[in-house]
């Protein structure tokens, strides 16, 4: 993999399961994405020769590492340009996503691409995730912020049980040297590195972090 491939990238070449139409929406998610991008700065400039990649791949990592049921009900914290909401969306198609975030330009821009991407199972919100008083099978989340913060907002709305091939909980993506920020949950995370997945080098250093609504 490598930016060389201009901008078509096959998904299918990774997962052989995809339909013809989710390719063709993870293809279209670029054009949408970008072209809000000019306007108001989503991700930065630098990264979208490389969208496919840092982005997307790096969102679906989270599909490589757990299937989620049918009617499972997934929140997507801090989603900012829709990741990893939009392309999980994408790729369940009979999960229900709820993005969050606090900033509504944003959000807009999510809501837009949304609606002209046709995902019936997505809800965009904007607020915090303490507000929101509703129950969620899993929490995942990209960089955002601290495991513990992220745990603390959401622990009460996360309820016990498996709505997917991993019981309930939080499914956050991560950089760099995790063991201070880990520290508290000792044995009870999970860390998956994306290199694993992966062969860019970009993934070197990102990892998925699981931690489990029934151990806490």
């Amino acid at each position: 993999m490598d930016d060389s491939m201009g901008h078509f990238f096959s998904y299918r070449s990774h997962w052989s399961d995809l339909t013809q139409q989710q390719e063709e929406q993870l293809q279209s998610f670029r054009e949408f994405f970008l072209s809000w991008n000019e306007k108001i700065n989503l991700i930065s400039r630098k990264d979208t020769d490389s969208f496919e990649i840092r982005h997307v791949l790096h969102s679906l990592s989270i599909a490589r590492f757990i299937r989620f049921y049918p009617g499972a009900q997934v929140m997507d914290l801090g989603t900012g340009g829709g990741f990893p909401g939009i392309p999980l969306a994408i790729r369940f198609p009979d999960v229900s996503f709820v993005l969050v975030d606090s900033i509504e330009k944003k959000l807009l821009a999510v809501r837009d691409m949304v609606d002209v991407l046709g995902l019936k199972n997505v809800e965009v919100i904007r607020g915090r995730a303490e507000s929101l008083n509703r129950p969620f099978d899993y929490v995942v989340s990209r960089a955002v912020a601290p495991m513990t913060d992220l745990v603390r907002w959401t622990k009460a709305i996360v309820q016990p049980g498996q709505q997917g091939s991993l019981p309930n909980g939080w499914l956050v993506l991560k950089g760099g040297d995790l063991r201070e920020e880990l520290r508290p949950y000792g044995r009870l995370v999970e860390i998956q590195p994306l290199s694993d997945y992966w062969s860019d080098s970009f993934f070197e250093s990102k990892a998925l972090v699981y931690l489990p609504r029934q151990v806490l």
